[in-house]
């Protein structure tokens, strides 16, 4: 029985074959695809099962672990999503079936896992959390993605809503944040940290806006890395891969309060999430 990774997001959907053994990852047939998920129910789930079975090639027997944001009923397969526009015309519908019958499985084939408890398992796995028991999974890119391990078990930690300074978290750790900052107090409209980058912006003002970003993510972590006594972080997303930019002020902070740890970037990007998904599907203690 073949297993088949999938990764959906609001705007995107990537799938692959993916082998786990030995705590070692291989993927075959990688495919994606964006979706227009503000559309009606059957062409969302249309446009997901044709890169499923792209995935799948020639194969009939195979399961398939999908990653998926929340808010999400993950063991029914039941969409959540209400307010966000995206995916709107699941709501309350088991996806779990809709996709089973489209791609001709029994339901039974199916597991659903949070997106970022998929990252983190995966890189756990066979990534950059490898060496962690107890760990701090962080995305960074549109939105703030976040999960905790302990031992064997993750969960999702949906800190994206955690009280920080005089707002939540996602207000300063996110793309939203780069634009409003680089705007407000240098003038500079960019699309996101990547933008920071370019021999457009001044060096200068990228290192202000990098490292005031880099001390934002200590200071949110700190308090969650001490209480959960965690040994590491596991840092993936669009942003993280700016990472050198702005996670030595980050360790710098940390250090100063008297817990520095190790920040490992991804090093299996959007498959971490693909392998997470699939491990449902594993019996053996794989974390």
């Amino acid at each position: 029985m073949e297993l088949i990774g999938v990764d959906i997001g609001g705007s995107h959907i990537s799938a692959a074959k993916v082998k786990l053994e030995g705590r070692i990852a291989s993927f075959d047939s990688f495919q994606e695809a964006d979706v227009d998920t503000f559309g009606d129910k059957e062409s969302i789930i249309s446009a997901w099962a044709e890169v499923i079975k792209k995935a799948a090639g020639e194969s009939t027997a195979y399961k398939v672990g999908i990653a998926m944001p929340g808010p999400y009923d993950y063991e029914n397969g039941i969409s959540l999503i209400k307010d966000q526009g995206k995916m709107a015309s699941l709501f309350q519908l088991s996806v779990k079936d809709l996709l089973a019958e489209s791609l001709g499985l029994p339901s039974s084939h199916l597991a659903f896992t949070n997106d970022a408890e998929a990252f983190l398992v995966g890189e756990s796995y066979a990534g950059a959390g490898k060496d962690f028991q107890n760990s701090v999974g962080i995305t960074l890119g549109t939105g703030l993605g976040s999960a905790i391990k302990v031992h064997e078990v993750v969960k999702d930690a949906k800190l994206w809503t955690a009280p920080f300074r005089d707002g939540i978290a996602e207000d300063y750790l996110g793309t939203a944040w780069f634009k409003k900052y680089a705007l407000e107090q240098f003038g500079v409209e960019i699309s996101g940290a990547k933008d920071l980058l370019s021999s457009d912006v001044d060096s200068g003002v990228s290192i202000k806006i990098f490292e005031t970003f880099g001390r934002a993510l200590g200071e949110f972590l700190f308090p969650y890395l001490i209480r959960l006594h965690a040994e590491g972080v596991v840092l993936g997303g669009k942003i993280s891969l700016a990472g050198a930019h702005y996670l030595p002020t980050t360790g710098a902070y940390l250090e100063t309060m008297g817990y520095p740890v190790p920040i490992n970037i991804s090093v299996l990007g959007e498959r971490a999430a693909l392998i997470g998904a699939c491990l449902p599907f594993v019996e053996s203690d794989v974390c």
